[in-house]
């Protein structure tokens, strides 16, 4: 049963919350963190569903569904509020890529509708296919948007992922052999997350201190505390890594070394070939299944040999619950219905736009995303902390 914290009688401490039982949930689920490598799976998979589509109404859904589940379930930690940042990062890149579409023009059919016409820029002989400047279309503005829409979904995918999983728990459930390779990850993928949480807090000692200065003004007194504060944290992570042995060799003899290295490295080549041989019809039919089988074994067993030199213990593991399986299978359901083509037109997932006209919302994909968009209530709700309840000072603590 859940306490809460009241204030103290006399007779407390000052600063010493007292916590009573809480108050009967009624059968509904408890607050919990949900299991990362669910968020990771659901994410990616999502993220998989929209490599599949550039059209503008089903990527618009995916941003309304992470919306939707980043809203229901995000927790109250820093770096859980820097989803807008990839929102403006989602942005910026289709901005980048209708600008770069519209300076290295393709020139215009005669059915396209004129915009406006950029300076035109003489090029080479060898430079051929591609100019500079020129008449731009509306057309081609438009799938330069749409492609780039695409990418920005992906993106806002992956941080969806950084803000609903801490990614550092992510490393308890990898294998023992990739837990140095989980941990230069993890490390680089809560950099985004961390300088949130540095901007942010600089940014509040600046509204305490009366800092009203905006825009280039205010760059370098957010900056310069920014950097330093990455330098620090940077300085005591590797001291942290160090003194728990990261990167030792350990107990691993130079020929089991050797034999890791070679399993992990034809199995990737049985792995690279075998999805070689899948996606290429005229490929030998020994280059499909058998060489990705025979490639996941090579590579399960290199995992398995490295990971005897590796002893890890973990504290209190996360569970593994009805909800983390149907998080999970929610993300991979939608990427399978957008894969199998079943009950709706391919190519209604790639609308052309020649002719332009208005695409169409192909039933089938929609409900596979809303269907990812089930998480936000198949979670369970994020723990939240507790607010702290100082007890009144007496005579005895004054």
């Amino acid at each position: 049963m859940p306490r809460t914290p009241v204030k103290a009688g006399p007779a407390g401490r000052a600063g010493t919350p007292v916590y009573v039982p809480g108050p009967d949930t009624g059968g509904r689920r408890l607050p919990r963190t949900l299991h990362p490598l669910a968020w990771w799976i659901w994410a990616l998979a999502l993220a998989t569903a929209v490599s599949r589509t550039n059209n503008p109404l089903l990527l618009f859904l995916v941003l309304a569904v992470l919306g939707y589940v980043i809203t229901m379930r995000r927790t109250e930690a820093p770096w859980a509020r820097g989803f807008k940042y990839y929102l403006y990062l989602a942005l910026t890149v289709v901005a980048i890529r209708v600008v770069f579409r519209a300076v290295f023009a393709t020139g215009m059919r005669p059915t396209d509708h004129h915009l406006f016409s950029l300076p035109h820029i003489p090029t080479p002989d060898w430079y051929a296919g591609i100019q500079l400047g020129g008449p731009v279309s509306l057309e081609a503005l438009l799938s330069a948007a749409t492609d780039g829409l695409r990418l920005a979904c992906m993106l806002c995918c992956i941080g969806a992922a950084n803000t609903l999983a801490n990614p550092k728990r992510a490393l308890r459930v990898l294998p023992g052999a990739l837990y140095e390779l989980g941990v230069a990850v993890t490390v680089s993928i809560s950099v985004a997350p961390q300088l949130v949480q540095s901007v942010q807090r600089v940014a509040r000692a600046r509204r305490l201190r009366a800092g009203r200065n905006k825009g280039l003004k205010a760059l370098r007194g957010i900056v310069v505390p920014v950097l330093e504060d990455a330098l620090e944290r940077s300085l005591r992570l590797a001291a942290a890594m160090d003194s728990r042995g990261y990167g030792r060799a350990g107990s691993a003899t130079r020929g089991s070394r050797r034999l890791t290295g070679a399993l992990m490295l034809l199995g990737m080549c049985g792995l690279c070939a075998g999805a070689y041989g899948l996606l290429d019809p005229t490929a030998p039919k020994l280059l499909g299944l058998p060489a990705l089988a025979a490639g996941s074994v090579l590579c399960l067993a290199g995992l398995r040999l490295g990971g005897r030199r590796v002893t890890r213990t973990t504290y209190r593991p996360d569970p593994r619950r009805f909800a983390e399986w149907a998080v999970a299978c929610c993300g991979v359901l939608s990427a399978v219905l957008l894969f199998v083509n079943v009950g709706y037109d391919p190519a209604e997932l790639n609308p052309s736009i020649y002719p332009l006209s208005w695409p169409t919302l192909p039933l089938v994909p929609a409900a596979a995303i809303l269907l990812a968009g089930a998480a936000g209530f198949l979670a369970p709700p994020p723990s939240r902390p507790l607010p702290y309840v100082s007890a009144p000072r007496t005579e005895d603590t004054a």
